[in-house]
């Protein structure tokens, strides 16, 4: 059996990352989403498995440790991670799996899996990037601002990302999106 493919898209907070990871899930429904790990709090309507594998700070560390993560990262105080068995089971499988994580867990995938196909979401703009931060009315304006104090560090990595979409129109991103994921998944 072939070994399933990875495709990963990463992008700064508010560029639309996650909306077009769930569409190219409906349109794909053979791929895998990846669950991420994480030490926040889970929020009302997430479900354990679903939406992450929620751990407490000190076994996310015991895993880091052990060597059971491909990427992992701490952001805005919380941990985040890529569990190894999650990807190995599914991949050995020869079942395709789709990532949204932020830059640098792009880039740790990457380098563990050098097949895997990473696609980096850009904001049309700084302005509209802070206009859809702030419109969505999620976090604290504090919250907001640290998020936004990390894009000139996103946007500097995204380049080293085969592939960058510019999502100023959400549908033309999703169709670009698709068809770099359709062309990988038949290399």
């Amino acid at each position: 059996m072939n070994r399933g493919k990875l495709i990963v898209i990463s992008a700064p907070s508010g560029s639309g990352k996650t909306t077009i990871a769930k569409e190219i899930m409906k349109r794909n429904p053979t791929l895998v989403f990846s669950v991420s790990a994480t030490t926040r709090a889970k929020r009302d309507g997430e479900v354990e498995g679903r939406d992450y594998f929620y751990l407490t700070e000190d076994e996310f560390l015991k895993k880091i440790d052990e060597g059971e993560f491909i990427e992992w990262e701490k952001l805005y105080g919380n941990y985040y991670g890529t569990l190894k068995q999650e990807v190995e089971r599914t991949i050995c499988n020869g079942k395709h799996m789709l990532f949204d994580v932020d830059v640098n867990g792009g880039l740790s995938i990457k380098r563990k899996y050098p097949d895997a196909c990473l696609i980096f979401i850009k904001p049309p703009s700084i302005e509209a990037l802070k206009q859809r931060l702030f419109g969505r009315r999620t976090e604290n304006g504090t919250a907001t601002t640290r998020r936004l104090d990390r894009v000139p560090m996103e946007l500097e990595k995204g380049q080293e990302f085969e592939h960058q979409i510019v999502n100023d129109a959400l549908d033309i991103a999703v169709e670009e999106v698709q068809n770099i994921v359709q062309t990988h998944l038949h290399e």
